[in-house]
């Protein structure tokens, strides 16, 4: 732990000297690229056999590559909140007390969302004179005090909510599509997607808009942060004319073509305008691939079990690039255990801020390991609702709670770990090991298929190292009021900002407030 510090404050003095007024008159421009439901095995630099990701597979040749890097959380709307604050979903109220270990996220009729008292990365980024816009999926709650533009955010163009549809606008109503602050459409109506041919223009859309927001920036003078969180990968998995039926893939293969495609235009531009020595940017996804899609539209975990819902590998490690020319040395592959909630620590720090000291922040500043390579000690912890499923240390990954889904699931078709039933692992109902937990050693067996003995002297001698770090854990855990409890018809797009402008406003049904449904 000496030596981790000792790392850190090294990082921390030599982020400074990179920020110095001699070095940059300003902070570096912020680049996040978070992906939906993509897998760790999508990119050919991590072995997918099509290598259909060449610029992506070019940003890691160029950059650092990150094979160790986790999501906070198996599924989409809790993992964003994590990113976006540097808190576990526990801590930041993404999460749901209605069952044990539950799953949940923001659907329409979802009541909650991002409480005031979080402090969001755009709003602490202002106080450095950053631009902050969002593209693409906000999923941090639709309702007005939720807005991401109420919550540091300049900038908008996407959407609340996923992308489902199309709905009657009677029972249900269909996902608007924002600028700013008002509506400028629905999906299926003003945005189509052809759920048949799988065509939609969404990507080339939400290219533009990133590349013109940089532009703008760049003749402004004014360094920006730039989240492009797009959702092609996330079924209905969707294309644009072009890129439909190019893929080895199928369908799933051209929407990751397009985004390969659209990333290589983006990282082109800042070195055409030439700041790409003066923008830090990150490429990962917001939770493993969804198998329960595969293979049609669904993409690829690799090694690593089960997938998206799940807190084994396949649904919380994540692809994940670093890319900086001139301060992260090219070609270069770190072990370091990430999580999406460092980009929040490693923000500020490169925007020369502190992170707030009034709360626990989960994410650690990476920069010492982009710039000077070396590893940090820490734990990454996989929580699945209130649970705390399972830890990992160093090489060690302990599982205090299994659990893929309830056989009532299983038995109507819901697989989580299609042909990867590892017995007594992916089981179908909660099984509980606080007492004696399931060991794996990641490095030897990243599949997670053959436990440790546990009258092994490898297995005591890991479990001393976990169990204090465990204990610690939850001794200083302070739950946040989970957001994710409450449901209500009445809350649903039916009339956001602007639809009267567009003659497209919506009655909302009886308000009708109930516990949300979260089967898994």
């Amino acid at each position: 732990m000496a030596a981790a510090a000792l790392l850190l404050g090294a990082g921390l003095l030599l982020g400074r000297a990179l920020l110095g007024a001699e070095a940059a008159p300003r902070p570096p421009n912020l680049v996040l690229l978070l992906m939906d439901d993509m897998g760790w095995g999508d990119l050919g630099v991590f072995g997918e056999p099509s290598r259909e990701t060449p610029h992506l597979d070019r940003m890691a040749a160029e950059g650092m590559l990150f094979p160790n890097f986790y999501t906070a959380n198996p599924l989409c709307s809790p993992s964003r909140a994590a990113l976006l604050t540097g808190r576990l979903p526990i801590r930041n109220g993404f999460y749901t007390t209605n069952g044990h270990a539950r799953n949940a996220y923001t659907p329409q009729e979802i009541v909650g969302g991002i409480p005031d008292s979080e402090f969001l990365l755009p709003e602490l980024l202002k106080k450095a004179g950053y631009v902050n816009k969002i593209v693409g999926k906000w999923h941090l709650g639709h309702r007005p005090q939720f807005h991401p533009l109420k919550h540091g955010f300049d900038e908008w163009f996407g959407s609340p909510n996923c992308h489902f549809g199309p709905y009657d606008n009677k029972a249900k109503p269909n996902i608007p599509v924002y600028r700013n602050w008002e509506m400028v459409g629905r999906f299926f109506e003003d945005f189509p997607i052809n759920l048949k041919t799988g065509e939609a223009n969404l990507t080339q859309i939400y290219l533009k808009e990133a590349l013109d927001f940089i532009k703008k920036q760049q003749t402004h003078q004014q360094p920006f942060f730039l989240y492009w969180a797009i959702d092609a990968t996330h079924a209905p998995v969707y294309a644009s004319e072009s890129f439909l039926g190019t893929s080895q893939r199928g369908r799933y293969g051209d929407a990751v073509r397009e985004i390969d495609d659209s990333i290589g235009k983006i990282l082109k531009l800042l070195q055409d305008l030439g700041i790409q020595e003066n923008t830090f940017v990150f490429f990962t996804s917001d939770n493993g691939a969804a198998l329960i899609s595969s293979p049609n539209e669904g993409g690829s975990n690799g090694p690593f079990l089960c997938g998206k819902q799940t807190t084994f590998e396949g649904g919380m490690r994540e692809p994940a690039i670093a890319w900086w020319p001139g301060h992260i040395p090219a070609g270069q592959v770190s072990q370091q255990l990430g999580s999406v909630m460092d980009l929040f620590s490693t923000s500020l720090s490169l925007a020369g801020l502190k992170p707030p000291s009034d709360r626990k922040i989960d994410g650690i500043d990476l920069l010492p390991v982009f710039v000077q390579g070396g590893l940090i000690d820490r734990s990454i912890f996989y929580y699945r609702g209130d649970e705390m499923m399972a830890v990992r240390v160093g090489q060690y990954k302990a599982h205090y709670w299994t659990w893929s889904n309830s056989w009532e699931q299983f038995s109507q078709g819901i697989d989580f770990c299609p042909g990867q039933n590892v017995s007594g692992v992916t089981t179908h109902n909660q099984e509980e090991h606080t007492k004696l937990p399931l060991l794996f050693h990641l490095g030897r067996d990243p599949g997670e298929k053959y436990p440790i003995s546990v009258s092994s002297l490898e297995y005591q001698n890991a479990l001393l190292r976990i169990s204090p770090i465990v204990e610690e854990h939850k001794r200083t855990m302070i739950p946040a009021e989970p957001q994710l409890n409450v449901c209500n018809p009445a809350v649903m797009n039916w009339a956001p900002a602007g639809c009267e402008k567009l003659g497209r406003c919506l009655t909302p049904p009886e308000s009708e407030p109930k516990k949300c449904f979260w089967p898994h």
